[in-house]
């Protein structure tokens, strides 16, 4: 029997709102279908149901969230001018600073932390009027491509508890694909925005280098650090549609506290408008990390139907793009962001396990020089890419060589190995997919394009030109028209 609430225009079935849009959310709150108040409560009934078995949230901030639901409906009544998402509850992976919650990246020392104040991403969108209900669950320093640590516990995959639902922003990802919320921000350098996206089969956006800000992003939420440019790592929405990465977009880009005194910023329009107008470069295997049997039909399809819209195809990487160089010059430079970041002790240890014959390895013993030449490298790889979108609108790769794969804790994380449909595969290679966009700097979206013969999801990663974050969005959002769009998992729908 389904849930049924009231609100100030009648009665509705709660369940038709349970897996809609945040911006269909706001519209019915807005027209007072529902109220914010009601929406939130039964967030929190679909918490109390279907996260113990999920523990997508760290941690959840229930009394607070009410208490501004009932504002969200006060100034609606008051004819108040509304956010882009007012009304609409939403939630944040762990690392980003919430005023008074934990902030501890997964790390047991700082279990008892309270952020002194709030990330800017949490800012822009209680800005906006959404209704912050918690954090969600992440690996232990945001390093793993699983969700799971000594504080909070391991974040089962909605469609399947006995897989993981990726990381390092895989709790967001569990809770949207479960419907217990309606918006997140996550974070990527390796994939952590991506990866999560295709395991649970919703959408998310790695934005161009530096155009979210990541202040509040620090272990602790230590209030000193206004944030910095790592020339790697990115802030970015996570939703089920891509008109919410959108609006979510607008709202987060931009300059943060005293880069506004001199500049400002707005998303410029995507390139075109229907797919059959897009000229769409792609490719869909690579000796380096090839798709497993169960997925690559799946990419093959999403292309298909693009080339049947009409779209002008390119097949085959850029005539000078070398992916395995590219790599290394990746796996280099995350080395040595990486190795500066962590403690001596940590230091020590990843010296040791680590041979300097690796890209990791002489990341993390690189002088200043090594690092400006590794630079230099990355930037020339920037300058053509630019130069290749000249020709092309969008790039369409693969996210993940393979479906979501079975919780694996073991150590050290690099001698995992991946059980696929072909047999077993280096887990390391999950890094293959995700160089090209983290190296440029440009933007990439993730969008579900179906479900394998055993119901596991993937998606399809669309890269855009720099700066130009739209058109890879507007893509994604012309595409799921052709494909299908966002699917609740099974067992959910109640």
């Amino acid at each position: 029997m389904k849930a049924v609430m009231t609100s100030r225009a009648g009665e509705f079935a709660g369940n038709d709102l349970d897996f809609s849009s945040a911006l269909d959310a706001a519209a019915a709150i807005k027209v007072k279908k529902v109220s914010s108040v009601e929406l939130t409560q039964r967030i929190f009934e679909r918490i109390d149901k279907y996260n113990p078995k999920l523990n997508a949230f760290a941690y959840q901030v229930r009394d607070g969230a009410l208490e501004e639901a009932h504002k969200a409906d006060d100034a609606i009544a008051r004819e108040e001018q509304l956010g882009a998402f007012h009304g609409v509850p939403f939630c944040v992976k762990e690392c980003f600073a919430v005023e008074g919650e934990p902030d501890t990246w997964g790390i047991p020392a700082l279990k008892n932390s309270k952020a002194p104040t709030n990330s800017a991403a949490v800012e822009r969108l209680l800005d906006a009027g959404g209704i912050l209900t918690g954090g969600t669950n992440v690996p232990y320093e945001l390093m793993d491509w699983q969700s799971y640590n000594d504080i909070y516990g391991t974040t089962n995959n909605p469609w399947d508890i006995t897989r993981t639902p990726g990381g390092s922003s895989g709790g967001s990802a569990a809770a949207l694909a479960a419907g217990l919320t309606y918006l997140s921000v996550g974070s990527d350098i390796g994939g952590s925005l991506r990866l999560p996206a295709n395991f649970c089969g919703i959408f998310s956006h790695k934005p161009t280098i530096d155009l979210v800000s990541t202040r509040g992003m620090v272990p602790g939420g230590y209030p000193g650090s206004k944030g910095f440019s790592t020339d790697l790592h990115v802030a970015g929405p996570m939703a089920r549609s891509a008109r919410d990465l959108m609006a979510a977009l607008e709202l987060l880009g931009g300059p943060d506290e005293y880069d506004q005194k001199a500049w400002s910023w707005k998303l410029p329009p995507p390139r075109k408008r229907t797919l059959k107008d897009f000229r769409v470069g792609f490719v869909v295997e690579s000796a380096l990390a090839m798709p497993s049997s169960d997925v690559k039909p799946l990419l093959e399809r999403a292309v298909t139907a693009v080339e049947r819209a009409g779209a002008q195809l390119k097949p085959g990487w850029p005539p000078q793009y070398k992916l395995e160089e590219a790599l290394e010059n990746y796996q280099f430079l995350l080395g040595a962001f990486i190795f500066s970041t962590s403690s001596k002790e940590e230091q020590q240890q990843r010296l040791q396990r680590m041979s300097a014959n690796t890209p990791f390895g002489a990341g993390y013993r690189a002088s200043h020089v090594d690092w400006l030449q590794q630079r230099f490298t990355q930037l020339s790889y920037r300058a053509m890419w630019q130069s290749y979108f000249e020709q092309v609108d969008v790039f369409l790769m693969p996210v993940s060589f393979t479906v979501a794969m079975k919780h694996d804790h073991s150590q050290p994380i690099f001698k995992r190995e991946i059980e696929t449909v072909d047999g077993k595969r280096p887990y390391m290679d999950l890094l293959t997919w995700m160089g090209t966009a983290t190296l440029t700097g440009c933007p990439a979206s993730v969008a579900p394009i179906g479900r394998t013969a055993a119901g596991l999801p993937v998606g399809i990663q669309i890269m855009g030109p720099f700066w130009e974050d739209a058109t890879p969005i507007e893509f994604a959002e012309l595409l799921t028209e052709e494909i299908g769009n966002f699917v609740p998992p099974p067992g959910y729908q109640r």
